[in-house]
């Protein structure tokens, strides 16, 4: 029996892993499986129903991402944070992000600039600050959807996919971070900002926006990290 399956007519098969995949980053992403914890696959497979193959395929997949490491051949772990961690993944968002969002404005086209503002309103009609577990995860996807958009017209694949890795790692940081804070700015404002410096073609200013956002946010998150 094959392990494709699909969810509506036309839809993208997706293999088994795949799903695992996203339902563990997910997992991770929300904290359920906290930093440093143990992996146990027998659990986790109970869990998730299914068999020991499909689950190590997408574990090793989330190791690739930087999410879960494999400790010396003794099993695997969500990995921790740390400071000095998130202070590589800070470096690396600001000079790869900054590079793909200068190659989105000098490839993007009027529908690549209406995709950006479709994104930036779905994610101003979510819901932010104090608001259920569901709104919550849906200003989540919304807000991943958004700086994905932003550098969707750039025309290097893998750009684009180191940019998605680092994003997933520095929203895990950020996520923590909120459980216990509140954001301490305008992050609408700042999301709106900068969306129309790149459909307006103002590179220099979209990538400083851009580079303030994601370092004033591991600031925040560095000084909670310092004391606790």
């Amino acid at each position: 029996m094959s392990t494709a399956h699909t969810t509506t007519a036309g839809a993208i098969p997706t293999t088994l892993s795949t799903t695992l995949v996203a339902r563990l980053r997910d997992s991770i992403m929300r904290g359920d499986l906290l930093p440093g914890s143990k992996l146990n696959l027998d659990r986790l497979r109970t869990a998730f129903g299914v068999s020991l193959s499909p689950l190590r395929e997408a574990l090793c997949r989330l190791e690739n991402d930087g999410l879960v490491a494999l400790i010396d051949q003794r099993g695997y772990r969500v990995t921790p944070v740390s400071a000095s961690n998130l202070a590589e993944i800070i470096r690396l968002r600001v000079e790869l992000e900054g590079l793909a969002v200068k190659e989105a404005i000098e490839h993007g086209d009027v529908a690549w600039e209406g995709r950006v503002l479709g994104s930036l309103h779905q994610l101003s009609r979510c819901k932010r600050g104090s608001r259920s577990a569901a709104e919550q995860e849906a200003w989540e996807i919304a807000h991943r959807a958004f700086h994905a958009e932003l550098i969707s017209a750039c025309q290097m694949p893998l750009l684009r996919q180191f940019c998605a890795t680092l994003h997933d790692q520095s929203d895990r940081y950020r996520r923590i971070f909120l459980k216990k804070h509140q954001p301490d700015r305008d992050v609408p404002a700042e999301h709106t900002a900068m969306a129309h410096a790149m459909i307006e073609r103002r590179t220099r200013d979209a990538t400083r926006i851009l580079r303030e956002h994601i370092e004033r946010t591991g600031r925040n998150i560095q000084a909670v990290l310092a004391v606790e």
